[in-house]
């Protein structure tokens, strides 16, 4: 199948890299977005978030002239929907963006077109929900034109690298689905198209993020245990992972993100009386952040009062992406606690917390606190010399919720050092 204009809905860490690489490939592509912020300042050549590389792509695509900003979709030879599917306070899903953008498509819908859904989503949302609103076009699915579920499977940090390497699983609602969306991905993908069905493609981006979500809950328990029992979790787990057939991954204040820390929950809500282990891995990086509160009220006795510079509040380390931070949990706890916090998060300094300070810098977030905590290891954060650290700041207790800041050098230049999943037998 060819495809001479792509409509890319939903220009977010998915769709823009998306849109903009199939663009620099010589295929006419319409990108939309509902936030007019988003679309206004793509129009004007600026991106709205960061990823390594991503702002030359766009420039990139946006002089070639195959990529065009929109605020509403066009017709075209396939569609694409990439937008969020965050969830509710009760953890279902929320899947109110991608009915929207399918409805927006009803219009523009053609014979022998392709609806391709990358938008993570429970197990059969592609037959189940998307068909029927696309069907309202009058034209019936698998027959007048095709549809299918690809899951995105990159990683923050390196989006461009891994859109265009990595496996691509594509589910058709048909098999004649499945090839069409292999045809779409074949633009610009290097790595293997593997085709099944719409519904295994759903399940299959879900199993990957809980197998990592329920191994990341075993690790923060083995923190938990370590702190009970005297020992250094660091230690431990690199000396179990010696074993050839076991890799224990790190723990941390929790478990954040757009994808690992909400997919999961997609399945539970799909067969509650199915997930024992998944539900209680959920349960475990759930409540982590108030772990890691602990161990700051414990390095400080009350928190009332005291004043910590938080360092780090992206989900993970050296990206922007603050969605479903643990981080951001733990500031609100230790306000919740009384303590006065001012936060730095370098790859976004602007960034507000209710309730904290903001500081732009590094040296105005520690200049007068008790207390430094690292909530992330960003490298310039693990990088941070504590005898230069230390002529910033008349804090003299360092709070490290990552393993990044080695603890003599802290010690050495004047500073008590407490680490998540160290007992006090190991403290120093």
């Amino acid at each position: 199948m060819k495809f001479q204009k792509i409509c890319v809905l939903g220009l977010g860490y998915i769709g823009l890299p998306t849109a903009s690489t199939i663009a620099t490939h010589g295929v006419r592509v319409v990108g939309v977005d509902v936030n007019p912020l988003v679309v206004n300042s793509l129009q004007n050549g600026h991106v709205h978030l960061y990823e390594p590389g991503l702002q030359e792509l766009v420039d990139e695509a946006l002089k070639s002239g195959n990529l065009v900003v929109s605020s509403q979709p066009e017709p075209a030879d396939a569609f694409e929907i990439a937008v969020p599917t965050p969830f509710f306070d009760d953890k279902r899903a929320d899947m109110t963006f991608v009915s929207s953008a399918a409805e927006a498509i009803v219009p523009h819908l053609r014979p022998s077109n392709l609806v391709l859904l990358e938008s993570t989503s429970p197990p059969r949302t592609t037959v189940d929900l998307v068909v029927p609103i696309l069907e309202k076009s009058g034209l019936k699915a698998g027959k007048d034109f095709f549809v299918a579920y690809s899951p995105e499977r990159v990683l923050p940090g390196q989006i461009l690298r891994e859109l265009v390497e990595n496996t691509r699983v594509v589910g058709g609602i048909t098999p004649a689905s499945a090839q069409a969306a292999s045809d779409f991905y074949a633009i610009f993908v290097q790595g293997e198209i593997v085709q099944t069905d719409a519904t295994t493609a759903e399940m299959v981006k879900l199993m990957e993020n809980t197998y990592r979500d329920v191994n990341i809950a075993i690790a923060n328990e083995f923190a938990r245990l370590a702190d009970r029992f005297g020992v250094d979790v660091w230690e431990a787990i690199s000396l179990a992972n010696r074993h050839p057939r076991v890799k224990i991954l790190r723990p941390g204040p929790g478990v954040g993100g757009h994808c690992i820390s909400v997919d999961p929950w997609f399945l539970v809500e799909a067969a509650p009386d199915l997930v024992n282990v998944i539900r209680a891995a959920r349960q475990v990086n759930d409540s982590q952040p108030p772990f890691a509160a602990a161990l700051v009220q414990r390095a400080l006795g009350s928190l009332q009062g005291k004043r910590v510079a938080a360092l780090g509040l992206a989900f993970k380390p050296d990206v922007d992406d603050l969605r479903e931070s643990p981080a951001i949990e733990v500031v609100h706890l230790l306000l919740k606690a009384g303590a006065q916090v001012t936060v730095y998060e370098p790859f976004k300094t602007d960034f507000t917390i209710p309730g904290a300070r903001t500081a732009a810098t590094l040296s105005e977030a520690v200049k007068d606190v008790d207390a430094l905590l690292l909530l992330v290891g960003h490298s310039q954060l693990n990088g941070l010399d504590p005898v230069e650290v230390a002529k910033m700041t008349r804090a003299r207790v360092a709070v490290d919720m990552v393993n990044g800041w080695q603890p003599a050098g802290w010690q050495a230049a004047g500073f008590d050092i407490y680490r998540l999943g160290v007992g006090s037998e190991h403290a120093s």
